[in-house]
This record gives structure tokens, C-alpha cells and sequence, in this order.
């Protein structure tokens, strides 16, 4: 895989390029049958598949301070873009400059003189351009005017849900984990340096946790849930607590990851974790003893859950 963060680095024109664009937050399956198919249409061609992405979220250029919490920030972005198998990757910075640019403008002098475009595959409500001018019935008579072909998309349903980064994003904040895997087409994942906490896990609940501080934007609801952590792309089972620790007094927000069967200091280490099952809500407790009984039950109810989910592969 090839990344472009400048027009400017593209030196000439790509061969057949076949491209998409779009944000693309979260990569879902609705965004994978786009890609899906821009790689058919390019192997057909004998060309190369390409997706046309920015940084930041438009919307946080056009309506500041009205931007989605992101799903996948760009890195991990990136990462799932180049796993579904594009060759080449535009990662271009969106400013006010950009927003600027006319739909005419973006199709002759980007997708044509710079790209080379031969075929362009986009969702039935695309929209592009300043001011979003540009729709399908344009993007089409620039095509016949300019000589590429366009290949349109319909909505992406599961379940008769349709498949959408709104949607997921909505799931991940009621906790609905499960539900939004189906349509991300993988479990919702958070990503975070892990920093000292109040020491509190080990020393009095006999539950050592490493505290995180995230760097993604959408977190899930409060509550306690069994996930997949992964240190250096190795694989643990353990559970997370998202919320304020209502049991002790400076209620200050916090993401607390237990890895089971783990006691490596991961201390400045930066880990990922894969929500796998929402167990319970975070709740008050008359004791640490009785919070300390819970996380025992919570482990135990966890270690079921992966037990099951082995056993399943």
C-alpha cells in the first residue's frame, strides 16, 4: 500500500486508477462494499484500487465545534483501509482552502489531471464539492464529458439496519457492543497510553488495572465490560471498567483495563482493547469489600464468556 498525504507527492498519474472517497469513519461494512468493489473494477481494468480519505473530519472545518466523536481516528483509519487490500491511499488534509474547491474544480484538475481517474465507485448520497454542489447526476455527466465510468452503490443493510457511521456511533454510546460489531464487521476498539492511577486496583481491591489515557474521541457507556486487550499484538482477556469509581470519594472519569493472568508494568506503554460483552452498569457500593466481591463475580462471569468464545472457534 502506497500513502499520499499531498497531491503534490503524485508525481504522475496512477495506472487505471479505480478510486472512492469518502471519510470513512469507523471502516464498516457499508465503507468495505465500496472498497470491495473498486478493487473488482480495478482488477478488471489491470489498474489500481484507490480511496480518497481526509483529516480532520470535515464537518470540524465547515461547522467547528459540531464534529462526531470519531470512530477510528486516523491511524487506526489508515490500518483498516490498507487490511481490506487498497493499493493506493489519499490521506488529504482538509482545511477551508479545501472546502473550497467547486465540484467542477475537484473533478478536472484532482480525480483527472493529478489522478488519472478511469472509474469512480460511490454510495447512493454522495456528495461533493463546496458548498456539497456536486452529486451523483454531476459526478455522471462529468464522467461522459471527462471519460470515466461511474459505479453507484446502494445503502448497506443488516438485519434491515442500515449500516452507517451514525448508527455505530450511537451503539457504542447505549453499550450496544454486539450490535455495532455486526455492522463494523469487528469489535469496537478504544486506544490509549497507559498512565499512574491512584494505585488503588492491586493495593485494595486485589484487581491490579491499568488506567488509560485514550486518545480516540468515542467512548462506551459507563460500565463494566469483558474485552481483548493487545500489548505489542499480543492477545489478553481481561475487563474494563469505563466510568467515575462511585465506591471512593474524587469521582474523577477513568478507563481501568484488568488483564487476566498478566503482571508485566505496563506503565507509559500504549495498548489497545477490543470491547467484546457489556457485563454491568458501574454502581455504588456500601464497602471496598463489597466492590472487591463484585469484580470477583464480574472476572469469573468474563472468564465463562471467553471460555465460550473459544470453544466457538
Amino acid at each position: 500500500m502506497t500513502i499520499f498525504y499531498d497531491l503534490k507527492q503524485l508525481e504522475k498519474p496512477l495506472k487505471n486508477p479505480v478510486l472512492t472517497i469518502g471519510n470513512f469513519d469507523g471502516v464498516h461494512k457499508g465503507h468495505l462494499a465500496l472498497f470491495d468493489q473498486v478493487k473488482e473494477r480495478a482488477e478488471f481494468l489491470g489498474g489500481q484500487s484507490v480511496v480518497i480519505t481526509f483529516e480532520p473530519h470535515p464537518i470540524k472545518i465547515i461547522k467547528p465545534g459540531n464534529g462526531p466523536p470519531l470512530i477510528t481516528l486516523t491511524q487506526q483509519k489508515l490500518r483498516l483501509i490498507d487490511a481490506a487490500g487498497i493499493d493506493v491511499i489519499f490521506c488529504l488534509t482538509f482545511s477551508k482552502q479545501f472546502a473550497a474547491i467547486s465540484a467542477r474544480d475537484f473533478v478536472e484538475k484532482i480525480l483527472v489531471d493529478r489522478i488519472g481517474i478511469k472509474e469512480i465507485v460511490v454510495g447512493y448520497d454522495y456528495t461533493f464539492g463546496r458548498n456539497r454542489e456536486g452529486n451523483i447526476e454531476f459526478l455522471k455527466e462529468m464522467g461522459s464529458l471527462s471519460g470515466f465510468a461511474v459505479h453507484v452503490l446502494e445503502q448497506v443493510l443488516i438485519d434491515q439496519t442500515p449500516v452507517s457511521s451514525t448508527s455505530i456511533r450511537n451503539m457504542v454510546r447505549e453499550g450496544n457492543l454486539s450490535e455495532a460489531k455486526m455492522l463494523l464487521g469487528r469489535d469496537y476498539q478504544i486506544c490509549g497510553t497507559v498512565v499512574k492511577g491512584k494505585n488503588r486496583g492491586g493495593r485494595l481491591l486485589g484487581f491490579p488495572t491499568a488506567n488509560l489515557q485514550l486518545v480516540d474521541e468515542l467512548t462506551p457507556k459507563l460500565g463494566v465490560y469483558a474485552v481483548e486487550v493487545l500489548i505489542d499484538d499480543q492477545a489478553y482477556y481481561g475487563l474494563t471498567n469505563i466510568g467515575y469509581n462511585p465506591t471512593f470519594e474524587n469521582h474523577h472519569f477513568s478507563v481501568e483495563t484488568h488483564i487476566l493472568d498478566f503482571s508485566k508494568d505496563l506503565l507509559g506503554e500504549t495498548i489497545r482493547v477490543n470491547f467484546i460483552e457489556r457485563l454491568r452498569d458501574e454502581k455504588t457500593f456500601a464497602s471496598i469489600e463489597d466492590l472487591s466481591e463484585q469484580i470477583g463475580k464480574d472476572v469469573l462471569r468474563a472468564r465463562e464468556l471467553f471460555s465460550k468464545l473459544n470453544g466457538c472457534k
